[in-house]
């Protein structure tokens, strides 16, 4: 693995970890960290919204809560089990804070401030080809992995759902990915795949493209990120809608970037920014970040 690639996998460490509550973002790259090389990073994201896309079209106001502020902290490991087989782990905590009126919070008996640890991910992740195209190489890996709630955070109906941390469901999912890198250090990456949900929670289809440069000193990405949930999900306040959140259909384009520098071996830092600029049943989010991990 080469100085440019390794740095490469510390910096998608740090961005994985810095990745936004809902993991917009997938926690699956086309790096491979090398047998027996991984990395432990941990990150701070706030994220904030004031506008929520429904059906027919985006509202300018969040019900109830007027305004929701979001800040998580992430922990993201990875470790090579061989040289094409890999083992990743995400646990984040969060804290989801609305701005509703004392008298409705009174008087419907809600909180504005929900926290607590959300889903741990666990995925195997295992390069499946090789082959070189021109002067490049193309690398085609798949990832298995699940995730399911690690504490007992509510997701109750009704609006107050609007500041829950997570759904409760546990997910099953499959990823295929496609991962091209230049000798110049310019990689492109795509991945599709598809994730079943427990409950009510809609199964969806989940896919995202990446561009990128990894150089000696320097590790540069934009991304774009989709969800498409079953039809079988509902729309808040449409028919069909009986209250449950959690049986919403959730779609989203998200974008985002990043940048990444070592500090000093083994270590670095990210700073990393990213927003939805269309959606179906969510909120209107821009997030940043910032995060440090350490290369082993």
């Amino acid at each position: 693995m080469s100085h440019s690639y390794s740095l490469a996998a510390l910096a998608t460490s740090v961005l994985l970890a810095a990745a936004p509550r809902a993991q917009a973002q997938s926690i699956i790259t086309g790096f491979m960290a090398g047998k027996g090389h991984g990395s432990v990073a941990v990150s701070g994201t706030l994220e904030r919204y004031t506008a929520v896309y429904l059906v027919p079209e985006k509202v300018d106001a969040v019900p109830v809560f007027k305004k929701i502020n979001v800040s998580s902290i992430n922990l993201f490991a990875n470790y090579g089990l061989s040289d094409k087989v890999e083992v990743v782990l995400s646990l984040p905590y969060i804290r989801s804070e609305g701005q509703a009126d004392d008298q409705v919070v009174q008087a419907q008996g809600y909180t504005n401030r929900r926290q607590g640890f959300q889903d741990i991910s666990a995925y195997l992740k295992f390069k499946g080809y090789s082959t070189e195209v021109g002067s490049s190489q193309l690398d085609l890996l798949g990832a298995v992995g699940v995730s399911t709630p690690l504490s007992n955070y509510q997701s109750a109906q009704g609006v107050q759902y609007i500041i829950a941390i997570g759904n409760r469901a546990t997910k099953g999912t499959a990823l295929g990915v496609a991962h091209l890198k230049t000798p110049i250090g310019v990689f492109l990456t795509g991945q599709a795949g598809y994730s079943l949900r427990s409950g009510r929670v809609p199964n969806a289809f989940l896919a995202e493209a990446k561009a990128g440069y990894a150089g000696l000193k320097l590790y540069v990405e934009g991304w774009i990120s989709f969800q498409n949930s079953d039809k079988s999900g509902t729309d808040i306040l449409q028919p069909g809608f009986d209250g449950n959140f959690t049986a919403t259909r959730v779609d989203y384009a998200r974008v985002g970037g990043s940048i990444f520098r070592p500090l000093a071996k083994g270590v670095g830092v990210v700073l990393g920014a990213s927003t939805y600029v269309a959606g179906r049943n969510i909120g209107k989010s821009t997030a940043g970040s910032l995060g440090v991990a350490y290369n082993f």
